[in-house]
């Protein structure tokens, strides 16, 4: 569920977008606005996942999955195209309000929003991100290096999911590789933010990142409190 393409195709198309001066914002604001469309993304889904138990045991699970899947390549794209902010924003939305039905399916499955798995993995996604965060702003000659690995991991990861489907008793495993991954993908894409140009546009893109690797990480870590493949 992270970006199209590698993080230096990426990077490469945020740096070529045009920018005026008068786009430009401070660090403090642009990492304010960053924080608040992620915090904005989570609360969103965290009011999805209370409130739409019933139109999620209604509907197939293939069609939500199928269409959020749709609507996020379409947000993603305009995310990535788009220099204005609330364009970008409207992309953001496209991708995080359809993943919160598929959160939701998720915590369904491990017992509901009050569960212990989910409370769990909740718990835990806050203090990896924190962590990570405050890794990024410590140590950013390390995250700077690690960029063309943690994308060869997303590939191995993604080609051994499939594998899963297919071998039983690697669903574990694979979710501990899952949730690792994602959590230095969180202190990456946060160090990564840091070298665009400081423009509200840049903060929305690059809290999309930063969301999609922290839902990511809460998936895998609900699947390991749940001990299920």
């Amino acid at each position: 569920m992270n970006a199209f393409g590698s993080s230096k195709e990426i990077r490469a198309e945020r740096l070529k977008k045009m920018v005026n001066e008068d786009q430009i914002v401070s660090t403090r604001v642009y990492n304010l606005v960053m924080g608040a469309v992620v915090l904005y993304g989570l609360v969103a889904n965290a009011i999805i996942c209370t409130f739409s138990d019933r139109i999620v045991l209604t509907l197939n699970p293939l069609i939500i999955i199928v269409g959020y899947f749709v609507l996020s390549i379409v947000g993603l794209l305009i995310s990535r195209k788009s220099n204005n902010a609330f364009v970008s924003f409207l992309g953001y939305n496209l991708v995080c309000l359809p993943l919160g039905l598929v959160v939701s399916l998720s915590i369904n499955y491990y017992g509901g929003i009050d569960s212990r798995p989910v409370q769990m993995a909740f718990i835990y996604t806050i203090a990896i991100t924190v962590i990570m965060v405050l890794a990024a702003i410590a140590f950013p000659k390390f995250f700077e290096k690690i960029g063309k690995a943690l994308f060869i991991g997303l590939i191995a990861i993604m080609i051994v999911g499939i594998i899963t489907f297919f071998v039983q008793g690697l669903g574990y495993i694979y979710s501990i590789g899952v949730a690792a991954l994602f959590s230095l993908y969180i202190g990456y894409d946060f160090y990564r933010s840091q070298q665009f140009a400081k423009t509200v546009d840049n903060a929305v893109d690059c809290a999309l990142d930063i969301y999609l690797d922290i839902v990511n990480l809460f998936l895998a870590l609900l699947r390991i409190f749940g001990n299920r493949n």
